[in-house]
């Protein structure tokens, strides 16, 4: 071949790269336009603000450094949303993720009507949050709701507030969440049954093994990484709580359900305090980051082990 061909040949090849590349890059400019105008920007601008003094008006920023930082940590509010959010993520956790892994189980086995029981189970996911809130509220009404009426019913003759109980009302909140969320993860380890081999329950059965051994020593071990999944988006998710909360209580009554989100959004859109919320912001998102990187450092250590 001669210098020629192999020159034309090249072109060629280089032309047909860049017109690859060029219809790669234009699939994914507009998410990455959406992405760095909606999240990306704000995000730093964010922490521009956490160190500023403004108040969204003509008015121009001031610096004032950390002191954003040192008036919501000395907020009472602050601290007591930071307690709600935790307690909330403690209550919501733990339950989801169970309940979806056994809601799994049992709908991964050959059942009559199984697609049916899996399409009700996570509806509740794609349903309108402003719907579900009305709903349970309804639900969860102290002096005729359905469910204090069950309650009666079977003997509890002074059955819970709920909502309208500051100490009850983050339980019924946590209880709206698990039923909402629980659909989600169950498809999620749905999905990772899929993949266990028949094999591993054939042979523990041969060996004896009963549904509770097969379920503890074969299911569980082999989903572990799902798990460590399921547990990271899970806690991401009630630490970044926000609608539910607002429609179902408000932060009420009083403040026993404010979480950090729902103090965010008061400072800077009802208050106006654009740089003590984007400090809460920045606070809510170092949390996150510590709690995902020991979560993510737990799961190195058990693939380690394994």
């Amino acid at each position: 071949m001669s210098n020629e061909s192999k020159n034309v040949l090249a072109a060629s090849k280089r032309r047909r790269f860049i017109r690859n590349q060029m219809i790669g890059y234009g699939f994914i400019l507009p998410n990455l336009i959406g992405y760095t105008v909606f999240v990306f920007i704000p995000v730093v601008f964010s922490f521009v603000l956490s160190v500023m003094s403004w108040d969204g008006s003509q008015r121009p920023m001031e610096f004032v450094g950390l002191a954003n930082f040192i008036d919501v940590f000395g907020d009472k509010v602050f601290v007591g949303a930071l307690k709600h959010t935790i307690s909330y993520a403690l209550m919501t956790v733990l339950p989801t993720l169970v309940l979806a892994l056994l809601l799994a189980v049992l709908l991964n086995s050959k059942i009559k009507g199984v697609s049916i029981f899996r399409v009700a189970f996570y509806f509740p996911y794609i349903a309108s949050i402003v719907a579900v809130g009305a709903v349970w509220n309804m639900l969860f009404q102290p002096d005729f709701g359905p469910i204090n009426e069950f309650l009666k019913f079977i003997g509890i003759s002074n059955p819970p507030r709920w909502v309208v109980d500051k100490n009850w009302a983050m339980v019924a909140v946590s209880i709206v969440s698990v039923w909402k969320y629980m659909g989600y993860y169950m498809i999620v380890y749905l999905a990772a049954l899929q993949g266990i081999s028949t094999s591993l329950y054939e042979a523990a059965g041969i060996d004896g093994a009963n549904s509770w051994q097969k379920l503890w020593y074969i299911t569980v071990p082999m989903l572990t990484p799902t798990t460590f999944f399921v547990l990271i988006m899970l806690t991401i998710q009630c630490f970044k709580v926000f609608d539910l909360v607002y429609v179902m209580t408000g932060g009420g009554p009083g403040n026993a359900t404010k979480t950090l989100v729902n103090y965010i959004y008061e400072k800077a859109f009802t208050s106006w305090e654009f740089g003590p919320a984007s400090a809460a912001a920045i606070v809510l998102f170092a949390i996150v980051l510590v709690i995902t990187l020991i979560q993510f450092s737990g799961e190195k250590k058990w693939s380690k082990d394994m």
